[in-house]
């Protein structure tokens, strides 16, 4: 099982993880040299370009640039892969994306990985004049452009949104990053079945739901040329949470969080099928110091009990 960590402080949602709203540069520093020094495998990262006025009440306003902060992410850490949760593949010029992403591979030493979907906020397709309704074949013909963009020496596209030619584009990452699908829809499924992996979304989706979509991806599915696919549950296993701060919980709940947290990962999620998931973040954490704790105790008891690969 491979574990990743949703970078905290990269969006101020109300009432959900608040210590992380007063993060400084130094303890973003800190969290991520924290989780680079451990057996994580990667660092996440979400992206809203702006926050439509209806969901400000519940998401807030305020989110990072993602690729900004996944260069960030890649400045301050030598090991740990750096990774979306999503990117929004029609927000980007597949032009642009692709220098972007060359650029970003070849500084981290080819630490970047992709999980790209295609949206939902119709706000944002608006301000950025791109067609909500053809964002699933704005998507494909991206991802088509980009592997000509990051494989030709003299690439050429001509397509139904991007026409790109007489242009040399470089640095070329290579291998590719590894690109892995979000959604759950069953055009989802099909991208994600062209691709290296899958990222459900677990709203609406449980883990038992996840051996048959899974399935229906295997029906669909195009060899990878780089990379074996693999599928990112993000959500916890059902029912591990700490009843208080995770500094304040005794050695019995503890134990029992340890306990119920390797039973899912070693047995409960592989039988479904998965081969990656997010560290749960316990609301209970409070600070900078008691993340940092927590991440630390993580690492030591239930990772590596599991087996990180």
């Amino acid at each position: 099982m491979k574990f990743d960590v949703m970078m905290p402080g990269t969006n101020h949602i109300p009432g959900m993880y608040e210590w992380a709203h007063r993060l400084t540069t130094a303890d973003h520093r800190r969290i991520l040299q924290t989780i680079d020094h451990g057996r994580f495998h990667a660092v996440l990262v979400s992206e809203h370009l702006a926050m439509p006025f209806f969901e400000v009440p519940r998401l807030g306003p305020y989110w990072h640039d993602a690729l900004t902060t996944m260069s960030f992410a890649a400045g301050v850490t030598e090991r740990v892969l750096v990774d979306s949760c999503l990117l929004v593949l029609p927000y980007h010029h597949p032009l642009r994306f692709a220098k972007a992403i060359g650029t970003l591979h070849d500084l981290s030493g080819g630490r970047v990985a992709l999980s790209l979907g295609v949206g939902h906020a119709e706000q944002e397709f608006a301000a950025l004049g791109v067609d909500f309704a053809a964002r699933g074949r704005i998507t494909d013909e991206s991802l088509d452009a980009l592997m000509e963009l990051w494989t030709a020496d003299e690439p050429r596209h001509e397509g139904e949104f991007f026409q790109i030619s007489g242009l040399a584009v470089e640095p070329k990452p290579s291998p590719r990053p590894r690109i892995a699908i979000g959604g759950n829809s069953r055009p989802a499924l099909r991208r994600a079945a062209r691709w290296d992996g899958w990222q459900p979304n677990p709203m609406g989706t449980t883990l038992a739901d996840l051996p048959a979509m899974i399935a229906y991806i295997a029906e669909h599915r195009e060899p990878a040329a780089q990379h074996p696919f693999e599928v990112n549950w993000l959500a916890a296993p059902e029912g591990l949470e700490l009843p208080h701060g995770f500094r304040d919980a005794d050695a019995g709940s503890l134990r029992s969080f340890r306990d119920r947290a390797i039973d899912a990962y070693a047995d409960a999620y592989p039988a479904a099928g998965v081969h990656r998931t997010s560290v749960p973040r316990p609301a209970t954490i409070s600070s900078t110091e008691e993340f940092l704790d927590y991440l630390q105790w993580f690492d030591t008891e239930v990772i590596a009990a599991v087996g990180a690969y």
